[in-house]
């Protein structure tokens, strides 16, 4: 099949959707992501990836945010911290807040998974800032976890296609990592 030359304003298909929060003039604040990846091994790190928003400048004073996996239940609070601006509206009673060891990292009660991070490095790019973040902490609770991990089908976790502007459930499990190639490597 021949390849169809497209826009070269192309997205890595699909990207989850978190919350990042940071605490801004003493109010937590929440911020829908869905530019965001692991980018570090040892020490854990995590990339966020924003434009110019009032989150940042809480994570630029507090050099800390949180990452916050929302399942798929908080899809519509999720989308309303993407439609509405920290600077003009309090959405830090839009979830039940509390803190770890970072009190600039305000994290979600409600998210099966919240990770704590202090900032390494905020890297400007033409229109947006890379934070990247060391993640001090991680939370989550017993029911969403399988042999001690996290499991995705328990978490129930959203992805946003780009440029479409759509939420997506996670579907099934489609093989094991690092494993389902294993044929190939022996030929």
């Amino acid at each position: 099949m021949e390849k169809v030359k497209i826009d070269n304003n192309a997205f890595v298909y699909p990207m989850p959707m978190v919350l990042a929060g940071s605490l801004v003039d003493g109010r937590a604040n929440f911020m829908a992501v869905g530019w965001v990846s692991r980018v570090n091994f040892k020490p854990p790190m995590i990339g966020i990836a924003l434009g110019p928003h009032h989150t940042n400048k809480g994570i630029d004073a507090n050099q800390a945010f949180s990452v916050n996996v929302p399942d798929f239940s908080l899809m519509e609070k999720t989308d309303y911290c993407g439609l509405v601006s920290g600077s003009k509206t309090d959405k830090s009673k839009v979830f039940n807040v509390f803190y770890g060891e970072l009190p600039g990292a305000p994290l979600i009660k409600e998210s099966p998974l919240c990770m704590a991070c202090k900032l390494y490095d905020a890297k400007k790019l033409p229109s947006n800032t890379l934070y990247i973040g060391e993640i001090i902490e991680a939370f989550t609770e017993e029911r969403y976890l399988t042999d001690g991990k996290p499991d995705i089908k328990k978490i129930n976790p959203f992805t946003l296609t780009m440029p479409d502007n759509n939420y997506w459930q996670v579907g099934n499990h489609a093989g094991k990592a690092w494993s389902i190639g294993k044929r190939l490597k022996n030929d």
